[in-house]
């Protein structure tokens, strides 16, 4: 008599035979490739935290998706690092800006690749944090002033999208901000534009790198009162339900690896297009061992990426894009 286990074991014994059960497959067409802009020409400028990446000039970053196009990659998502910044974060929104310029020449050099924009305000205000900040001096409190920032982010996101940019992506966590971005959108002639909203953003440990990618790193203070409590998962389904509500065509998480079981439950709950931004802290800290021999990347990096999708995800956002297209190419 056949043991249903032994039935297991024959069926693991072929690769061939494990790839024609596999319940999650991993493609290249689920990824999307963050990207950083800064001023300049010929300017490729290495990331000290995040080996392999990158801040770019324009011409560079051109150059980069007109690479990552060929690879099959679907998508990449652009953060700016301004010439200058101000308290208003002005460089956000003004039509010659770094993010808008990089989506004019991209269009221009890769046509067939997905061009999201990062909507926030903390690579371009002085201070460093998402919004317009209200602050004490005589306490030393500060408050980032909700109603204010909905305001810039609706002229960031017009801007950007007036460049020609094809998903909208506000990763700022103010109150109402997909419902402002949506009606300022749709006011301007861009009803057909999605918003990719960062609907369960966590504030956490695992953001470090980038902000050193980005020249993000607060001023003061940190980003705990505007972003969600780690501690929390029923409060991740609530913002979900209202980005829906309010007009989001995505909803994310962020982070990944660390929030897996958020991911499924909101996949459970609204059966709604899903992201998972799988973020620097979580790529720097494999990508470290790896260097040190500990760990064999390429084998760590897919089984993530492939844990992130069985989560639920539909997309992922991963510093991993450009080398996973090449991984998985022998599948193809």
């Amino acid at each position: 008599m056949s043991f249903p286990k032994l039935r297991l074991r024959r069926l693991r014994k072929s690769e061939n035979i494990r790839r024609l059960i596999r319940e999650t497959n991993l493609s290249v067409d689920d990824l999307i490739m963050p990207l950083f802009v800064r001023p300049g020409k010929g300017t490729k400028q290495p990331i000290p935290s995040m080996p392999g990446n990158y801040q770019m000039s324009v011409d560079m970053i051109t150059e980069e998706a007109k690479e990552l196009e060929g690879l099959g990659i679907p998508g990449i998502i652009l953060f700016g690092i301004p010439e200058k910044k101000d308290e208003m974060g002005s460089g956000a929104y003004t039509d010659d800006g770094i993010i808008q310029q990089a989506i004019i020449a991209i269009k221009k050099a890769a046509k067939n690749i997905l061009v999201i924009t990062d909507v926030c305000m903390c690579e371009y205000t002085d201070h460093g944090h998402c919004g317009f900040v209200r602050r004490d001096d005589r306490t030393g409190h500060f408050d980032v002033d909700n109603d204010m920032t909905l305001e810039l982010l609706v002229k960031e996101a017009v801007s950007h999208a007036k460049a020609g940019a094809d998903i909208i992506a506000p990763s700022d966590m103010m109150d109402g901000r997909v419902a402002a971005i949506r009606d300022g959108l749709d006011e301007h002639g861009f009803e057909q534009t999605p918003i990719m909203a960062y609907s369960a953003k966590y504030a956490s440990g695992f953001y470090g790198p980038f902000r050193e990618a980005a020249e993000s790193t607060p001023g003061f203070g940190d980003r705990s009162s505007y972003q969600m409590d780690p501690h929390n998962a029923s409060e991740a389904l609530r913002e979900v339900s209202l980005d829906i509500d309010e007009g989001a065509d995505i909803v994310m998480v962020k982070p990944a690896l660390a929030y897996l079981d958020i991911i499924r439950r909101i996949k459970d709950t609204f059966d709604y297009p899903v992201a998972a931004y799988n973020v620097s802290g979580e790529f720097s800290v494999v990508k470290a061992a790896a260097e040190k021999g500990w760990i064999d990347e390429k084998r760590v990096a897919l089984e993530i990426l492939t844990g992130i999708k069985r989560a639920g995800a539909d997309m992922i956002l991963t510093y991993w894009a450009k080398d996973a297209a090449g991984w998985l190419k022998k599948y193809v």
